[in-house]
């Protein structure tokens, strides 16, 4: 990630060496309090994108080779809904 991008965590201690390693735009969102990282984003929205991608990657046992593709892959999908997939599909395989 580069050092210009803005972080935003929760507030678990191990992050606060991000300042150590060069990274000046680092932001807590904590539960219960400034929940929303830029006031539109809600931090569970990430937690569930993880989530998603964690099942999904979790039958290759582990990737070597590729994970930025499988990442981008769950990102889409991520994004659309079962009718659009199959509709997008359907486009493919045509």
């Amino acid at each position: 990630v580069s050092l210009e991008s803005v972080i935003y965590s929760d507030s678990w201690r191990g992050y606060g060496g991000l300042v150590d390693v060069g990274y000046s735009k680092h932001l807590c969102v904590n539960h219960g309090q400034n929940e929303f990282a830029d006031g539109t984003r809600h931090i569970n929205g990430i937690e569930s994108f993880w989530s998603f991608t964690k099942r999904r990657l979790a039958k290759f046992n582990g990737l070597t080779k590729n994970f930025d593709l499988h990442l981008k892959e769950c990102e889409w999908r991520w994004n659309r809904n079962s009718d659009e997939l199959s509709h997008e599909l359907w486009r493919l395989l045509k």
